[in-house]
C-alpha cells in the first residue's frame, strides 16, 4: 500500500527540484536579446519580477506548479510588440515557449500545456479552476497598479485577494535607483 503522505512529499520535492533545475540565466538572456520594448518599461523586467514574486507567494498557498508559474512570469509579456494594445502577444508568447521547450527547460506534457494556455489567455479576463493557470493570471493581474488600474477581485482567486492592497501599493511605487557604484 502506498503511503499518501510520503507520496505527496515526494511530489513536492520533485517540484522544488524542477524549479531550480533549468537554465534560468540562459532563458533570461534569450528573452532580453529578443525583447522589443524598454527592458525597464511597464512590460519589462521590473513587472516580471513582481509577477514572479506574486506567483510564488500565491502558488505556494494554492499548491500550484511553481516551475510553470516562474516560467510564466518570465515569458508572459516577452513577445509584445508595444506597450499598448497587443492582443496577440499571449499567443506569440505561447508559441515562443513551445518552440524553446527542451532548450532551457524540460516540462511534462501537462506542464507545457498549462504554461501555453496561461500565456495564450492571460490578458483575456478569464478565470480558471486550474490552480496553476489561475495563479499565473492572478500574479499578472496583481501588478495592474503600474498602469493605474486597481485589480478587480472578481478576476482573482481567494488567495490572490489576500495580497491585493499590498500588491497594488508595490506596483505603483517608482523603481529604486541602483546603489552599485555610488557613494
Amino acid at each position: 500500500m502506498v503511503n499518501p503522505i510520503k507520496s505527496q512529499r515526494a511530489t513536492l520535492q520533485t517540484r522544488v527540484m524542477k524549479v531550480s533545475d533549468y537554465d534560468r540565466a540562459g532563458l533570461i538572456g534569450l528573452i532580453k536579446a529578443e525583447f522589443k520594448l524598454d527592458w525597464h518599461g511597464i512590460h519589462g523586467a521590473n513587472h516580471w519580477a513582481r509577477v514572479l514574486n506574486h506567483g510564488k507567494n500565491i502558488g505556494q498557498i494554492r499548491k500550484a506548479d511553481l516551475l510553470v508559474i516562474e516560467l510564466f512570469g518570465f515569458l508572459h509579456d516577452s513577445c509584445r510588440f508595444n506597450d499598448g494594445r497587443d492582443p496577440r502577444h499571449g499567443e506569440r508568447a505561447a508559441e515562443f515557449a513551445h518552440g524553446i521547450h527542451g532548450d532551457f527547460y524540460q516540462l511534462s506534457p501537462t506542464q507545457l500545456s498549462e504554461l501555453c494556455h496561461a500565456l495564450r489567455h492571460h490578458s483575456g479576463g478569464e478565470v480558471s479552476t486550474n490552480e496553476t493557470i489561475q495563479t499565473c493570471w492572478d500574479a499578472d493581474r496583481l501588478d495592474l497598479g503600474r498602469v493605474g488600474i486597481f485589480p478587480s477581485p472578481q478576476f482573482l482567486s481567494q488567495q490572490a485577494n489576500l495580497f491585493i492592497d499590498l500588491a497594488y501599493d508595490w506596483s505603483t511605487q517608482a523603481p529604486r535607483k541602483s546603489h552599485v557604484g555610488s557613494r
